[in-house]
């Protein structure tokens, strides 16, 4: 895992970099991140937000309700939508990092699945995976 990377939008006009190495990296099956990724799972890689540095560009912002009742605040590039990350308001100090928009995605590999209470019936998680029901945290 590198201590420090960079990505972005589809478009190009977002750039960020983010230095240290990431708290946990996360595949999640709520409902919310099946929505945003138009996909079975979305995936998360928690970074302290300090350690997040926007480069290039203006991200927009929204809030929406999380499986767990509580609010998430959602940042995404005006421009193409791609979603860069997002923040439970109970997790100040922390980022979820959308891992997807990395430049280097090769290394990833979730530690953590959670939500696999809402897990489509097709997806096979790893052997010796870590899964939660719903949220661990």
């Amino acid at each position: 895992m590198p201590d420090s990377m960079e990505g972005g939008c589809q478009c190009g006009a977002i750039r960020y970099r983010v230095n240290g190495t990431p708290k946990a990296t996360i595949a999640c099956h709520c409902t919310q991140c099946q929505k945003q990724s138009g996909s079975a799972f979305g995936m998360s890689m928690i970074v302290l937000r300090e350690s997040f540095e926007l480069l290039s560009g203006e991200l927009e912002r929204f809030s929406r309700p999380a499986d767990s009742g509580s609010v998430v605040e959602c940042a995404f590039c005006p421009g193409c939508g791609t979603r860069i990350y997002h923040q439970p308001a109970k997790l100040t100090e922390t980022l979820n990092v959308k891992p997807g928009t990395l430049d280097d995605t090769a290394w990833l590999k979730p530690a953590l699945q959670v939500w696999v209470k809402h897990k489509q019936p097709w997806v096979a998680l790893p052997e010796g995976a870590r899964c939660f029901e719903e949220n661990p945290g």
